[in-house]
């Protein structure tokens, strides 16, 4: 890489801002995801104007960009897949203004998702989308991955929140997308940015709705001594028209693993849980807390608590939240998928992953969002073996391909990034793709911006590649 690059970055930002050494570049190659892609530059903007330079100049040396938010992506998005410069937005992450009263706040793509809704506490209000990784994730990171998280059943993800985005452009140039308070006339570029994985352009500062906190909530724990019947119970809450908040579900063996590191109080000798969140006014609360019951208790559920007060609630979505992070005490690392199916095909797909699992020899737990069919299956592997790793690769395309199979999608929030590339053939045509082409190089036709992401690299678009065990790109100086 041409060393005036490094020079004129250092006179933009300063020395401390940007990190071109090897050793610096080690922790930017990593991201969530089994994938690695080491950047040549990593610098860190602290505005709009930085950015817009930033991407200038790397157009200039004909290097490409990533943007990077907390590297907490499943999927690879925030890795430098051919290199180039790495623009990291943790110090763009100021809070710019909160507007109780129109339920909208703006941000910096920096901000962390959790830190948004502790800011709008105060004024009754919070930010709906939430991740498992909301103490880490950054917005901008859950606009470029179009992030979900347990309450999407009710709420969406994060496009259902967003109501403008300003955007830096591949050649540098600043634009606005969408209004504060959305619905703005013509195209909807907000929402075409918005999961475009940082592939069209850079989100420097983003607009997002706050929702009102609700008058009454209930947490249920349901507890199944048969996964079939805990799978039945949520194709049957769906069928009967109720739409909880939220509607997780844990296997036997991954609860237990949380609750020997969470301590929430999940039973340990139990086949599978549901966590069940209501929301809303008391009354139709206490309503749906009645017929989510039944419906339980006609599929054999042992039992169904209700959390007591909000210590315990907290606690249980706590098991929820941290469950990867417990499932890390068992293996030296761990592939988290991201599938979806039609409600529908749950109790088959579970039976489905658990013949797979014994297939190529893996425990595979699961701990998803059932309410919207959005599977996360987990493959414990050790990486440092080549061979079972590329059982573990293997595994993780029957599950997906099974998925789609039964009529679901290839990702649900994750994003398609480097993980899935080389699998959407399976789901688009050669036409699809032309079009999709069309629409990304009308913003972005150097591809300069987040190469190698989405699209297959494969020569044709029916043609599906094995994937590789990650290796280091060469690290140019």
């Amino acid at each position: 890489m041409h060393p005036g690059i490094i020079d004129e970055l250092e006179k933009l930002l300063g020395d401390s801002s940007v990190l071109h050494k090897p050793e610096d570049l080690l922790l930017y190659e990593y991201d969530g995801s089994v994938e690695k892609g080491r950047p040549n530059i990593v610098v860190f903007p602290t505005t709009t104007r930085h950015v817009s330079r930033i991407v200038k100049l790397a157009a200039k040396y004909n290097v490409p960009v990533v943007g990077r938010g907390a590297g907490t992506g499943l999927s690879g998005g925030a890795l430098a897949r051919t290199g180039g410069v790495m623009l990291v937005f943790a110090r763009m992450n100021r809070i710019l203004e909160i507007d109780a009263e129109n339920q909208r706040a703006i941000v910096q793509p920096g901000v962390v998702n959790y830190e948004l809704t502790c800011a709008a506490e105060p004024h009754g209000l919070y930010f709906a989308p939430d991740p498992s990784s909301w103490k880490s994730c950054t917005i901008g990171g859950n606009v470029a991955e179009n992030a979900g998280g347990p309450h999407t059943l009710a709420y969406g993800v994060t496009t259902n929140h967003v109501t403008a985005l300003e955007l830096v452009l591949p050649d540098g140039e600043i634009v606005r997308v969408g209004s504060k308070h959305g619905e703005a006339p013509g195209f909807d570029l907000t929402g075409l940015f918005v999961g475009s994985e940082g592939t069209l352009a850079l989100a420097t500062e983003i607009t997002v709705k706050l929702s009102r906190k609700p008058e009454a909530v209930k947490t249920l724990l349901a507890i199944f001594d048969s996964l079939d019947d805990c799978a039945d119970t949520v194709v049957d809450i769906t069928a009967r028209a109720i739409t909880p908040a939220a509607c997780e579900m844990l296997d036997g063996w991954t609860l237990r693993t949380v609750e020997d590191y969470i301590h929430a109080g999940f039973p340990m000798d139990s086949a599978a849980v549901l966590l069940i969140e209501l929301e809303g006014l008391t009354e139709a609360v206490a309503a749906q807390a009645t017929a989510v019951t039944e419906v339980c208790n006609s599929h054999h559920a042992r039992e169904v608590r209700l959390a007591r007060d909000n210590p315990e609630r907290e606690l249980l979505w706590k098991g929820r939240k941290n469950a990867f992070g417990a499932l890390g005490r068992l293996a030296p690392s761990n592939y988290v998928l991201d599938g979806v199916i039609p409600r529908s095909k749950l109790p088959q797909t579970l039976r489905r992953i658990q013949e797979i699992g014994n297939q190529f020899g893996f425990q595979i737990g699961n701990i998803f969002h059932a309410g919207d069919g959005n599977l996360h299956p987990i493959v414990l592997y050790d990486p440092r073996d080549t061979a079972q790793f590329q059982r573990a690769m293997q595994a993780s395309t029957e599950i997906i391909r099974y998925c789609l199979e039964v009529g679901g999608a290839l990702t649900g929030e994750h994003g398609v990034g480097m993980e899935k590339s080389e699998l959407m053939p399976l789901i688009f045509s050669d036409a699809d793709f032309d079009l999709m082409r069309r629409v990304h190089d009308a913003f972005n036709p150097d591809s300069s911006l987040n190469p190698g992401k989405i699209f297959p690299l494969s020569k044709g678009c029916g043609e599906i590649r094995p994937r590789k065990q990650p290796t280091h790109p060469a690290s140019a100086s």
